[in-house]
């Protein structure tokens, strides 16, 4: 299974999504794969410590077809999970692929050969819709989106779903929501719950039922390059993700 996480929104916690996800399922037992496309690199960041050691990215994967994905990949702090790693460099990708006639098929090419390696491929994506993330929904089977509980974040909501649709048009027309994940929500907050319903009515069953509550220590974890579940195991962010994990491996079966 490869799973695009994405939302052109930025700051709904959606890196911070699919590094713990990532890292839930490879605690749980399965290979797992963290592919960082966001010229940030952030989910590099927080749970690779020696990404000095190569001197190439992703980028240099996506524009050089000879090159393997494996001359990009590192061991992250979670036994289990690998990172292929991303820098600025990525920045440059949608300019260098701008008129490919391959353009949008770059990622699904760099990561067909390491699919059968794994049992979980994450894509964490950049907050824009562009030929980035084209690239990682044409790659995707499935796709996990992030939303805040805040009324500014269903906005966009409509595009992200145009281009879903677009793309199973065009490319990719097996292309699922494995699931919508509500983020950074305070069910103290009355607009927190009615964002909630709106989300459900738009989404259905397909909004988990496990939501991800604002914790410091979620926030505090990539700065020790770890995931949520070594630097504070016994914190309510760890137990959500791991829920969300469980749930994730249900769906996966039906």
């Amino acid at each position: 299974m490869i799973v695009a996480v994405t939302n052109q929104k930025g700051g709904v916690g959606k890196t911070t999504t699919a590094v713990n996800v990532a890292a839930a399922l490879a605690f749980s037992g399965c290979r797992v794969l963290l592919v960082d496309t966001d010229s940030q690199g952030h989910s590099s960041k927080s749970i690779v410590r020696d990404m000095e050691k190569l001197d190439k990215s992703l980028y240099d994967v996506m524009m050089n077809p000879g090159l393997k994905l494996a001359s990009v990949t590192l061991a992250s702090t979670v036994p289990g999970l690998d990172v292929a790693i991303s820098r600025i460099s990525m920045a440059k990708l949608e300019a260098s692929l701008l008129g490919q006639i391959d353009g949008h098929f770059r990622l699904k090419d760099v990561l067909e050969p390491v699919r059968e390696k794994y049992d979980f491929i994450f894509i964490d994506t950049p907050p824009t819709l562009g030929l980035i993330t084209l690239n990682s929904l044409v790659a995707a089977t499935h796709l996990l989106i992030p939303i805040q509980s805040s009324y500014l974040c269903l906005e966009g909501t409509d595009d992200l779903l145009e281009t879903i649709e677009k793309v199973r048009r065009v490319a990719n027309p097996g292309l699922q929501i494995l699931g919508v994940l509500i983020t950074l929500h305070d069910t103290r907050l009355n607009i927190a719950r009615d964002v909630e319903e709106r989300i459900q009515r738009v989404f259905g069953e397909k909004v988990f039922h496990t939501h991800i509550s604002k914790s410091v220590k979620l926030e505090e974890s990539p700065a020790y390059k770890e995931s949520v579940f070594t630097y504070a195991s016994g914190s309510v962010g760890a137990l959500q993700y791991k829920k969300v994990a469980e749930e994730i491996l249900e769906r996966a079966k039906n």
